[in-house]
């Protein structure tokens, strides 16, 4: 039974967001800076599990939490899309005209990019988190500052909400997944979703032909990923991600793809969360 959670980032954040919708509003949360002091926290079991963010459906994916997990020999074990609502927030009695600066997380500031083109007054900040800096509006109660944040956070650090939904692109999600330090004991015909790492030989047709292995066991490809092996300049490893409906034809395809791939690496087996 899970009872702690570590998130990178504070309560409010999107990451706590996804622990409460996954684990309910009882899981314990252990806020943490960075992804990597999330991990070490999982490293060191002073929690059960981490949520992290992977991917964007408009930035794109988070590479370095791929190889966090690869390099650690974690475990995906569950999967969770949230639908990602920007507000810009500051403290109360105040309009967007007060609002000088504007701090957030880099990938929010991009996806609000053409909101901020409306009110070039606002000098736009990075900075390493949305709800960390609605806390910091907060605690040190910081006028003509905003924040772009979730609307839980607004609540949480007790924020007035200047606009609503700000990010460019209405349809934002972003998937996150559940990992821990072993394999989940999902039962077989429950698990229809893979996330799997393999490198292969730099020659012609390498590639689709592991595809082409995919395809014939019934696998659907719903993500590729290559990442670059430092070590080896110019060579390259793949994460992807499959859904099947059969675990019988997923195990075939394994146990292909583990004679033809080197390196062949499970990072995840687990319920497909967009069925």
């Amino acid at each position: 039974m899970i009872k702690s959670v570590a998130i990178q980032g504070v309560q409010g954040s999107f990451h706590h967001i996804v622990a409460q919708q996954y684990f309910g509003n009882q899981v314990a949360i252990q806020e943490c800076l960075s992804f990597d002091e999330t991990v070490q926290n999982l490293l060191d079991k002073k929690v059960d599990a981490v949520i992290m963010a992977l991917e964007n459906s408009i930035a794109g994916s988070i590479i370095p939490n791929y190889a966090l997990i690869d390099n650690h020999n974690l475990h995906i074990v569950g999967e969770q899309y949230l639908d990602i609502q920007h507000n810009l927030m500051a403290l109360p009695n105040q309009s967007i005209a007060d609002i000088t600066e504007v701090y957030s997380h880099p990938m929010a500031l991009l996806q609000c990019k053409e909101f901020f083109k409306k009110h070039p007054h606002i000098k736009l900040i990075e900075d390493k988190d949305t709800a960390e800096v609605a806390q910091r509006i907060q605690k040190n109660n910081l006028k003509n500052v905003g924040a772009i944040a979730s609307a839980l956070a607004a609540d949480i650090f007790e924020l007035e909400v200047l606009a609503e939904s700000i990010q460019t692109i209405k349809l934002n999600e972003t998937r996150f997944v559940i990992v821990k330090r072993e394999n989940h004991e999902i039962p077989e015909n429950e698990i229809n979703k893979a996330s799997i790492k393999f490198e292969l030989e730099h020659k012609r047709g390498s590639l689709a032909a592991i595809l082409n292995v995919m395809s014939d066991c019934k696998m659907s490809l719903t993500k590729i990923q290559s990442l670059p092996k430092i070590e080896t300049p110019w060579t390259y490893a793949f994460f992807v991600d499959i859904t099947f409906d059969a675990y019988a034809d997923y195990k075939k395809a394994k146990s292909i793809l583990e004679i033809m791939a080197q390196d062949f690496k499970i990072l995840g087996e687990f319920k497909n969360a967009k069925q």
